[in-house]
Order: C-alpha cells, then structure tokens, then sequence
C-alpha cells in the first residue's frame, strides 16, 4: 500500500520529467485549440472600427473598406472619411488634387481602378502635396486587392513614403523603381516592388492606366 502511495505520488512528475513530450502534446494541442479560436475574434474589431464615409465610394465597396480599416493605424479607428479628391468629380490632374488636398494635414488614403479592374493605392499617414523630397512616416503602406487584400507595410530600409512633384507621384522607392508612381494627368502609372515596402506589383502589369482614383481624408 505504502509502495503503491509512492507510485502514485510521484507518476506526475515521471510524466512532467520523462513523457513530457505527450503532456507538451496535449497542452500544445489544447494551445493550438486555443489559438485556433483566438483568430475568430479578430473581425470583433470590424464594427468598432467600421469608418463613416461622407459619401459612397465609386472604387471600393463595403467589404474592402472594412478589410482596409482594420490596418489603419489604432488612433484613426472609427473616424470619419471625407472623399477630398476623385476624378469623375475634379477631373484627372495631379494639380487638381493637390489643390483639393489644401487644408488638410491628416493621413490620407489614395485609392484607384485601373483599366484592368485591379483595385490597388496606399495609405499615407500625411496629406497628399507638392513636396521638395519624400516625406511621411512608417505608418505608410501600400495594398492591392488581387483579389484578396495584400498590405505592404513598411521595411525599414529607407524613408523614401511619398514625394509629390507637379508632374508626378511617388510612393515608396528603391533602386530606381517605385512602388507606385502616377503621371500629372492621373492617366498613366507603373508599379514596381521596392525596398520601402517590399512590395509586389500592385497592378496586373507593371505600367496600367487609370479608370478612377479617390483620396480620401480620415479625420
């Protein structure tokens, strides 16, 4: 009995000490189960942070603005986006832009159609402008929905976020190729990947046209 006792108290610590392979088995079965259920959550985030457009968008729907605000930095949850720009209202000019841009100094998000129906932009965590050099913050990205959503965060290899030139528009650079690059006329652009993002091509091919492009501003 006594033997028995001994047994008994001490065939935990045999499976702690030599089967702890099988108990580390279990518990990391029971950690999977938990970590497979911890993903469920993860949309919670969507109604809170479900952003209040002004107006309807002509390039996203619904579900890709619900897909693109859950990467937006936290501070910028649930608030309000105000359509500043878009060329079946002012036209397609980058100057135009520029001047709807005027004002605002909060994070933009510059969204567009191609030619092809690939949705693609970036998120730039200052307004878009006329600018002497790249400016920004690594809050920038770049996305594709291709179909499904792609964010290109910052890599931490250079700072070159945007530039805003009178006849042209750069985001993210490396190498001599940019990750997205539009003409004065907001008709032509290229995409490549680059270091700043590491990104891929945002658009079916690497030089695309422009059907509708949007900068909204989130404030």
């Amino acid at each position: 009995m006594k033997g028995l006792r001994w047994r008994y108290t001490r065939l935990p610590s045999q499976v702690e000490d030599a089967l702890s392979g099988e108990e580390g088995k279990e518990e990391k079965g029971e950690e999977e189960k938990e970590e497979e259920a911890a993903p469920a959550p993860a949309p919670v985030p969507e109604d809170p942070a479900e952003p209040q457009l002004a107006e309807a968008s002509q390039v996203l729907g619904a579900s890709e603005i619900r897909q693109l605000s859950l990467h937006l930095p936290p501070r910028l949850t649930g608030r309000s986006w105000s359509l500043a720009f878009c060329t079946s209202r002012d036209g397609f000019s980058l100057r135009s832009l520029y001047r709807q841009m005027e004002g605002h100094s909060g994070p933009a998000l510059l969204v567009l159609r191609d030619q092809d129906g690939q949705m693609f932009g970036a998120f730039s965590s200052s307004a878009i402008r006329l600018s002497k050099g790249f400016y920004g913050t690594g809050e920038t990205f770049l996305f594709s929905f291709s179909p499904q959503l792609k964010v290109f965060k910052w890599t931490g290899r250079n700072s070159f976020f945007v530039k805003g030139d009178l006849d042209s528009l750069m985001m993210g650079c490396g190498s001599g190729h940019f990750g997205l690059w539009l003409d004065g006329d907001l008709y032509h652009g290229v995409s490549h990947p680059c270091a700043t993002f590491n990104n891929e091509v945002l658009a079916r091919q690497e030089q695309f046209c422009i059907k509708e492009l949007e900068a909204w501003v989130l404030s």
